[in-house]
């Protein structure tokens, strides 16, 4: 099966947004695709699929607290993502948090029947719940991460203006293929999506013209640009359309979460 660009109507849909390159602006991404969805008046679920918890960080919640459930207890079955599930300080936007010890979820998962199909048969259980749910995978493209891609109808990969951003994304893309072959055979290219683009820089342009004439049709229009408020924004506990709304990085996420929601109601 040929890796596709996603196209058709979908409502509940799961979008994985998978990078395992660091550094590249993928929990950047998630938080602030499913901020953005959330204005647009989506009902938007953020699932945090990363042990480094930076999603449920970055949506004002502690990772450490330890009185609050994690995607780890529903991976290891003693939960439901029902039961877990966070109100955000933006409403329409829920948070599934994550922590540490998802670490553990890989070991403890890996002798269960079916154990990539472990989040896909709990995610099943809300997904009408929801318009969108943007999933964070980790950098690792271990258990959980195929068990995202398992679970997702698309993937969206971020892509990083600067040199080497190519590197790494066949073996992303393998593994796409992977799942698509023995796992989701309906999983589809979301789209790659430029960031930490600075248009003063023309290797910065270089790279983006490299990934468009590579990529072609399956790149975003919306390029997400180095942004000072954007970068900020997490150690604020805040997604940036909350922190500056009319600066750039919040203008580039709304543009992106609108090319997304027109993309999949033709």
């Amino acid at each position: 099966m040929t890796i596709g660009i996603s196209e058709q109507t979908n409502m509940g849909k799961i979008i994985a947004i998978a990078n395992q390159k660091g550094g590249v602006g993928k929990t950047t991404t998630a938080i602030n695709l499913a901020a953005s969805l959330a204005v647009l008046e989506k009902r938007a679920l953020l699932v945090d699929a990363d042990p480094q918890a930076n999603s449920t960080s970055g949506m004002n919640f502690d990772p450490d607290s330890g009185s609050k459930k994690t995607l780890y207890e529903v991976l290891i079955g003693k939960e439901e993502i029902s039961g877990i599930t966070l109100e955000t300080a933006i409403p329409g936007l829920k948070l599934v948090p994550s922590h540490i010890n998802l670490v553990g979820a890989e070991i403890e998962i890996l002798n269960v029947p079916d154990r990539e199909l472990v989040l896909k048969k709990s995610l099943e259980r809300v997904k009408d719940e929801y318009d969108y749910i943007i999933i964070d995978c980790s950098p690792s493209l271990g258990v959980i991460t195929i068990n995202a891609l398992t679970a997702a109808d698309t993937v969206l990969i971020p892509v990083q203006c600067e040199y080497f951003a190519l590197e790494g994304l066949g073996k992303l893309l393998n593994t796409i293929k992977l799942v698509q072959n023995r796992l989701n055979t309906a999983l589809q290219i979301e789209g790659f999506l430029l960031t930490m683009f600075d248009g003063r820089l023309r290797h910065a342009n270089q790279v983006a013209d490299e990934v468009r004439n590579h990529f072609g049709e399956m790149v975003f229009a919306t390029v997400i640009q180095r942004n000072v408020r954007l970068q900020e924004a997490p150690s604020f506990g805040k997604p940036v359309i909350l922190h500056d709304a009319i600066s750039a990085g919040a203008n580039n996420y709304l543009n992106l979460a609108k090319e997304i929601v027109k993309k999949n109601t033709k």
